[in-house]
């Protein structure tokens, strides 16, 4: 299970980086994303990470928020043209950021976010 979580994240890292670089996707978007990474590379977080299992809870749910969002809220054409690895596992991630996020409120999401949720590629016939 962590050797696939480890694969995946060069990917995720070139998601992030192409997304933040594409002018399709709203400014909002971007500055949510960049917003994580900073927060991501500080050591000053929420809870501290020495805390044992709460110390990470804010940033696996804060990461899950924003790749809920990036994911499956913006057009899934621009996201997958920025994904370099296989189709299965961005759904995958989708669905694993969708479960976490739903705990958080949708409000909350908007703003951090600043866009509309589009309908997950799963819902979409084509």
């Amino acid at each position: 299970m962590l050797r696939k979580l480890l694969a995946v994240v060069p990917h995720l890292l070139g998601l992030v980086w192409g997304l933040a670089r594409d002018p399709r996707v709203p400014v909002a978007s971007k500055l949510a994303l960049g917003a994580l990474v900073v927060y991501l590379s500080c050591p000053v977080d929420l809870i501290p990470d020495f805390i044992p299992v709460l110390g990470y809870l804010d940033d696996v749910i804060l990461v899950a928020v924003i790749f809920d969002g990036v994911i499956n809220h913006i057009d899934r054409q621009i996201v997958l043209s920025h994904w370099k690895g296989d189709a299965a596992t961005l759904e995958a991630v989708g669905r694993i950021s969708r479960r976490i996020a739903f705990f958080v409120p949708s409000s909350w999401k908007r703003r951090i976010l600043g866009t509309a949720r589009a309908a997950p590629a799963s819902e979409v016939n084509d």
